[in-house]
C-alpha cells in the first residue's frame, strides 16, 4: 500500500497500475479524466486540511482528512467547508470505474469508458465523453452531459438537465425544480425517460428518428414538431400527446407536472456526416 498527505500543490505519478478510482472531496474543483498514461494525481490548490492519497490493491482514494466527530455534509457548506478547499485533476485508465464525490464545488469527468458515478451537494457537474452505466447526481446545481453514450442518469433536485450531442442507448433524468433541455442523435431502440415536477422539458431529435413517443403535462402545453405525435384527450387540465415515428423501434417518454413540453424535429443535415475513408 502506498500512501500520499498532500499538504501543498503537488503532483503525483503511480507507476503501479490502476483498477477503480474512490473519490471523497469536501470543497474545491475535481476533474477526472480517461487517460492511456499511467494514472497521476495533481493537486494544485489547497487550503489548511490536506488531502489523502491512497494506492491499494489496485484501488486509488483520494479524499480529504475528516474530523472524526463529523456531524454531517451539510455541516461542510457554512465556513468550515473553505478549510478543505482542494483543486484536484485525475487521470486514470479509461476503463477505470470512477466514484466521485464532492460536496462543495463542481466536478467534470471525460473520457471514461466503464462505470461512472459524479454526486455533488452543491455545484455543478459536467460530464464529457463518457461511456458505460453513468449515474450523476446533485441536490443544488445543474448537470451537464455532453456527447456521451451508454446508460444514463441524471437527476437534480433544485437545477437544471443539459443533454446535448448524445447517443445513449438509455437515459433517465429527473428533476424536482428545474427544466430538462436534451438534443438527441436518433436512439434506435434506446429508452429515454424525462421529468420534472416543476419545470419545462425540451426535446429536440433528428426529423428520420425512430420512437415510440408519449408525452404528458399536468399543468402545461405540448408542442411538437412531428406530424406523428398527435394530441389525445386527457382528463381535466392534463395534456397527453403521442404518436410513432418512423419504426418506433426506440422509446421516448416525458412527463411534467408543471411545465410544458416542447419536442422538436431536428434536420437530417444539421450535423456533419463523417466521411468513409
Amino acid at each position: 500500500m502506498a500512501s500520499w498527505t498532500v499538504d501543498s500543490p503537488q503532483r503525483l505519478t503511480l507507476d503501479e497500475p490502476v483498477t477503480s478510482l474512490k473519490v471523497d472531496l469536501v470543497a474545491g474543483r475535481l476533474n477526472v479524466v480517461g487517460t492511456d498514461g499511467p494514472a497521476r494525481v495533481d493537486v494544485t490548490r489547497l487550503s489548511r486540511r490536506p488531502v489523502i492519497v491512497e494506492h491499494r490493491d489496485g484501488v486509488l482514494t483520494v479524499r480529504h482528512e475528516r474530523h472524526p466527530r463529523m456531524p454531517g455534509r451539510l455541516w461542510w457548506l457554512g465556513q468550515f467547508g473553505r478549510r478543505f478547499r482542494a483543486d484536484v485533476s485525475i487521470a486514470v485508465p479509461a476503463d477505470v470505474p470512477a466514484d466521485l464525490t464532492l460536496v462543495v464545488g463542481p466536478l467534470v469527468a471525460s473520457g471514461l469508458r466503464r462505470q461512472t458515478q459524479a454526486k455533488v451537494t452543491t455545484g455543478q457537474i459536467t460530464l464529457m465523453g463518457v461511456r458505460g452505466r453513468t449515474t450523476a447526481k446533485i441536490v443544488s446545481g445543474s448537470v451537464e452531459a455532453l456527447g456521451v453514450a451508454g446508460d444514463l442518469s441524471l437527476e437534480t433536485v433544485s437545477g437544471e438537465v443539459v443533454l446535448a450531442d448524445s447517443a445513449a442507448g438509455t437515459v433517465r433524468a429527473h428533476t424536482v425544480s428545474g427544466e430538462i433541455t436534451c438534443d438527441l442523435d436518433n436512439p434506435r431502440g434506446g429508452e429515454i425517460q424525462l421529468s420534472t415536477i416543476s419545470g419545462a422539458i425540451t426535446i429536440r431529435v433528428r426529423r428520420d428518428s425512430d420512437l415510440s413517443v408519449h408525452l404528458h403535462t399536468t399543468a402545461g402545453r405540448i408542442t411538437s414538431g412531428f406530424p406523428e405525435v398527435r394530441d389525445r384527450a386527457g382528463l381535466g387540465g392534463m395534456r397527453e400527446s403521442e404518436g410513432i415515428i418512423g419504426t418506433g423501434a426506440g422509446k421516448l417518454w416525458a412527463s411534467a407536472t408543471s411545465g410544458s413540453i416542447a419536442l422538436l424535429a431536428r434536420p437530417v443535415g444539421d450535423e456533419k456526416e463523417e466521411e468513409l475513408p
